[in-house]
């Protein structure tokens, strides 16, 4: 049975998942409140709020400037619980401890499931490149989609039934497709929350899962040729603050304030494990 807390349905979900058309968005520079207006209505305050915050924190101790990726991370850490991050901030976490998690196996191949189809996407709009610089994030050795086929085919041999991707994954990848050519700035991060979110908070998760369900084997999709992960991850550190040196400061706060919904996704796909 699925714990009480994710049967309780969440506004914020729905907002990730059937997001109303790209073009009826009013977005708000994030610049604009820096200069002490006043939001119009239909803004989003909290995440806005998130944005400014990061934004007058973009000068670290010692007077240094921080790269874009620092800000992305400094927006992040505000929606991560200390239970979640040693660095989170929020004080009311957008899901509990994973201690109080109870997965099964059922629920976990259901969530890889889920992740290949999301990660298949990612993987096919950089490789397609619709938008040009799309193509710098080609190979960068991130890329998950193999690691869940061979997991998948793993839990295949061992009797379990492998599932089409569920409802909330196909329309994440819609979503994704949609945003990627029209939004880029917005859909770089959603690939910056789900390559480095999984490679950082997202390996203690499977950690835990894999120990709680009694998995006689590491899934793939928590492993990285070479053991390099830290090498690959500032590899592509590099090329995010190359790239967002180029853009202005709106496209820059574009990217910062679609953080909260990037992360409200991710969630999402975990929470589903247990549906």
């Amino acid at each position: 049975m699925a714990p009480a807390w994710l049967s309780v349905p969440r506004a914020p979900s729905t907002t990730c998942f059937r997001p109303q058309p790209l073009a009826c968005r009013r977005v708000v520079p994030a610049a604009v409140l820096r200069r002490g207006t006043v939001a119009p209505a239909g803004a989003a305050p909290p995440r806005r709020r998130l944005v400014v915050a990061a934004a007058a924190a973009a000068v670290a101790s010692g007077g240094k400037k921080r790269t874009f990726v620092e800000e992305m991370r400094a927006v992040a850490m505000r929606l991560h619980s200390r239970d979640q991050s040693r660095h989170g901030e929020k004080e009311v976490p957008l899901e509990p401890p994973v201690a109080t998690w109870a997965p099964t196996v059922e629920g976990f191949v259901r969530f890889l499931a889920d992740n290949k189809l999301v990660f298949l996407t990612l993987e096919a709009i950089v490789a397609r490149a619709a938008v040009p610089w799309y193509a710098e994030f080609r190979d960068t050795g991130l890329e998950r989609s193999e690691a869940l086929e061979k997991d998948l085919e793993w839990f295949e041999q061992q009797g379990y039934t492998i599932p089409e991707p569920s409802d909330v994954a196909i329309a994440y990848a819609s979503f994704l497709e949609e945003l990627s050519e029209k939004e880029p700035q917005a859909f770089i991060n959603h690939f910056y929350n789900l390559y480095f979110g999984h490679s950082a908070g997202g390996v203690l998760i499977g950690k835990k899962i894999v120990e709680m369900t009694n998995l006689q084997k590491e899934p793939e999709f928590y492993r990285w040729e070479g053991n390099n992960l830290s090498q690959l991850q500032q590899n592509v550190r590099d090329k995010l603050n190359q790239l967002a040196s180029a853009w202005s400061q709106e496209e820059k706060d574009r990217c910062l304030d679609e953080m909260e919904k990037s992360f409200i996704c991710s969630v999402d796909l975990r929470r589903h494990m247990f549906n």
